[in-house]
């Protein structure tokens, strides 16, 4: 939900600035990111940083299914590959049993 939220936010500046989009499009953006930095504090993790690490693979994966279904691109192998190795590191920091 955080990324979609993130994602979504920035999309609606990217649309205003690039795409020459109404003023107007800022508005949900904001509220879209003040979404996402309020859903990212619900992370059960007692360290934010590890927390936010870890939130970078599942950004990424977000990000490329909003290329595929929002702006109509699919992801091509470099993408794939890519994610995977991004995700791979997040599993790396995220799931390991520390004392």
């Amino acid at each position: 939900m955080a990324a979609f939220a993130e994602i979504a936010g920035c999309f609606a500046f990217w649309a205003w600035a690039r795409l020459d989009k109404s003023a107007l499009w800022l508005i949900p953006g904001l509220a879209s990111l003040a979404l996402f930095a309020w859903v990212l504090t619900r992370a059960d993790s007692a360290l934010a940083g590890r927390a936010y690490a870890a939130y970078g693979g599942v950004y990424i994966a977000s990000s490329m299914l909003w290329m595929w279904l929002v702006e109509g691109h699919r992801p091509d192998r470099w993408d794939a590959a890519g994610l995977a190795l991004c995700l791979i590191g997040s599993a790396v920091i995220l799931l390991p049993q520390r004392g």
